[in-house]
């Protein structure tokens, strides 16, 4: 019964809650405040840096590298939010990059702009534009809002009252959530979100970088080169719950028109 109320208090709020992802307009429930998310992104992400080797940006021209394309993406999507009248979407942002350590091909960006590259990534994008394909893409992920719309269905199916949502760090329930919401734990980042997220960020993602002036064509061959690591052999974590790389590189091909005219080759 008290299931119920809960649902039923919750879907009071929903038209109020919901939401629209730039570019794409789509329509989606966000049930936490991003000021919760954020906080609650903050406390994992420091976590996650002390628990793991991060690399220097002043004797690494890779991790450099890292920090030199996430600001470029950073700096034209928050272009792009204030002439579009969204600044008040990343007005908290406090934009931060890190290369991590670790031979697993992933990355991931936290709300309010947290943003962690593994190295076992650099081998297969193999250049700059394509780093900034997949750091583009992650950042989708976070300006769209996507762990706050993954984590809201998952409140609403635990019966979990978001009203006073500033305890909900203290909910053990609601950290757990917010953790498979981003793959926190085994898994860091994108494998949680679900497959119309991953096209969505795809959408976002190649409009992104095209912004920060970095080709969108170079996402397709590097889908390609993720999709065939695969091959033959169980995937990678990081395409797990990511659609087919058929799939994916289809709908690449059909939003490159879109996408390169938002492409200024001079930027680069």
């Amino acid at each position: 019964m008290k299931k119920n109320v809960l649902l039923f208090a919750a879907g009071l709020g929903l038209l109020a809650a919901c939401t629209r992802v730039p570019i794409t307009g789509r329509s989606q429930l966000n049930l936490i405040p991003e000021s919760t998310m954020q906080s609650m992104a903050l406390q994992q992400y420091q976590s996650f840096l002390s628990e793991n080797k991060v690399v220097s940006q002043t004797t690494s021209k890779d991790a450099e590298m890292v920090k030199r394309v996430g600001q470029r993406i950073a700096a034209a999507v928050t272009q792009y939010m204030n002439q579009q009248g969204m600044a008040s979407t990343i007005a908290d942002y406090k934009w931060e990059f890190n290369l991590v350590n670790s031979k697993e091909v992933n990355a991931w960006c936290m709300p309010g702009g947290k943003v962690v590259v593994y190295t076992g990534l650099l081998p297969v994008t193999q250049n700059e534009t394509a780093l900034a394909c997949v750091m583009g893409h992650e950042i989708a992920h976070a300006i769209a809002r996507h762990g706050n719309e993954r984590m809201s269905q998952g409140l609403l199916a635990q019966g979990i009252q978001v009203a006073g949502s500033v305890a909900l760090g203290k909910n053990p329930t609601a950290v757990n959530i917010f953790n498979q919401a981003f793959g926190i734990g085994g898994n860091v980042g994108m494998l949680a979100f679900s497959r119309s997220n991953e096209l969505e960020a795809d959408h976002l993602g190649v409009i992104f970088m095209a912004m920060a002036g970095y080709n969108p064509q170079e996402s397709i061959p590097f889908w390609q080169r993720m999709g065939s690591m695969g091959s033959g052999q169980k995937p990678p974590e990081f395409l797990s719950t990511h659609p087919s790389d058929a799939t994916r590189v289809q709908k690449l091909q059909q939003l490159m028109p879109e996408a390169m005219r938002y492409y200024k080759p001079g930027r680069v």
